[in-house]
């Protein structure tokens, strides 16, 4: 294995995306592993592997606050090829990796692919604004998952996978990573999911925004990938502003809700209070699991804060669990989408995991995880992420019916999620 992460040109014909999933494994072809990319972050921000040292560590991170950019002008711009990254997760050719990635129906852990996603992710930020001398002064975390999306219901435990990925589009602080993740059979890789993820910068302290390198598109392929940030950042605008928190429900919406809300009615009485679960249904109250972690500093990151593929993989499982014992077999993830990081996690924080099934159409089964921290000394607690799970069960479920208002707001949310993620798919014809 290469000592450090191999960074590969991207030519137009590397980002067209119908010949980036496929191709032909070189066996000359040697790709770092993700042990190797985490020692990579490591080495970059200068963060200690002992827990012992993490003050000290932190503390001589604030001596490179001087080397943060007064404006992004003064950052050389950079193109995207100059962030991509391939990287060899060697399921196939290194057995003795397989049990940290299996489950227990000899498949792939999807939990662990998330937290790989983010390493890379981060790692590939770090690429795009390689300073020219030593330790980097920026601090880049994960701030949101826009979407994963996944081409296949299994992912095999004794083949090796490929992850690649680059720098798409960039704004002042913050930057959005386009993920492939592509698995081999045969002598040819296939693909198996996209991931959009969005990184922000912070100064050495992880307090206060700090600028990045500008992107200069390269060819017209580069062009549309560009194009595209632009379009997800200004949905993600218009989808935060259209919260159901902020915004009452539109006319339509407000229809569904009321024509459930008549079809729980007791036909019997006379009574707005007076509600039946119709045939084949579930009270939404009923279809709720709950969590509790303890935040050791083993699940740290490079900044001494709780790992974000960590509380991915938590809050994936757990919505897993939820989607399991809801629909009776078997379900498989279809998308992820919209996980906002609202506020670190410290170590030593319990963290309070609830998992609810908000919406359900033929055999999907949509899932919002709730994090939140609770300071043991303060007791006060805090959100800290939103997660979204699209599952797929193996038959058709039951309808999850909502009593309250605020669990008819729960279920038009898991709709919007829903829908978004089905409209999605169904413009990706190798993803359906």
């Amino acid at each position: 294995m290469l000592a450090a992460v191999r960074l590969c040109g991207l030519s137009s014909r590397l980002l067209s995306r119908s010949l980036m999933t496929a191709g032909t494994l070189n066996s000359k072809d040697q790709l770092p592993d993700m042990n190797e990319v985490r020692d990579r972050l490591r080495a970059i921000v200068g963060a200690s592997t002992n827990w012992s040292d993490h003050v000290q560590a932190m503390e001589e991170r604030k001596s490179l606050q001087s080397l943060l950019a007064k404006k992004q002008e003064d950052l050389p711009p950079r193109r995207m090829k100059d962030s991509y990254i391939e990287v060899l997760l060697p399921l196939g050719s290194q057995p003795q990796l397989r049990e940290k990635y299996l489950n227990v129906y000899n498949n792939v852990r999807f939990g662990r692919i998330l937290e790989d996603l983010d390493s890379l992710g981060v790692l590939i930020c770090y690429t795009h604004t390689k300073a020219a001398s030593g330790q980097t002064p920026l601090s880049i975390v994960t701030a949101l998952v826009d979407k994963i999306d996944l081409c296949k219901k299994l992912i095999y435990p004794d083949c090796d996978i490929k992850l690649t990925g680059h720098v798409s589009w960039v704004g002042k602080t913050s930057m959005e990573v386009k993920m492939h993740m592509l698995q081999q059979h045969d002598g040819v890789y296939s693909p198996v999911l996209d991931a959009t993820f969005v990184m922000v910068a912070r100064d050495p302290e992880n307090k206060r925004p700090a600028f990045v390198n500008m992107i200069i598109p390269d060819g017209p392929e580069e062009e549309n990938l560009f194009k595209q940030g632009e379009l997800n950042k200004t949905r993600r605008v218009a989808f935060s502003t259209a919260s159901l928190l902020k915004m009452a429900p539109t006319a339509d919406e407000r229809n569904v809700v009321h024509d459930m809300f008549l079809n729980t009615l007791d036909t019997r009485t006379v009574s707005f209070r007076s509600r039946v679960l119709p045939p084949n249904s579930v009270w939404m109250e009923d279809a709720k699991f709950k969590g509790l972690e303890i935040c050791h500093p083993q699940q740290r990151n490079i900044f001494n804060r709780i790992f974000g593929g960590f509380l991915m993989r938590k809050a994936y499982e757990l919505g897993w669990a939820t989607a399991c014992s809801y629909g009776g077999s078997r379900p498989y993830v279809v998308a992820v989408d919209d996980i906002m990081f609202q506020r670190p996690v410290e170590i030593g924080s319990l963290l309070f995991l609830s998992s609810q099934v908000c919406y359900t159409e033929n055999n999907h089964i949509q899932v919002r995880v709730h994090s939140e921290v609770s300071d043991p000394d303060t007791r006060e607690h805090h959100t800290t992420n939103i997660f979204h799970f699209t599952y797929m069960s193996e038959k058709e479920v039951p309808r999850i019916v909502p009593q309250t208002y605020g669990e008819s707001m729960l279920y038009l949310d898991g709709k919007r999620h829903y829908d978004a993620v089905i409209k999605s798919r169904n413009g990706q014809n190798d993803c359906v």
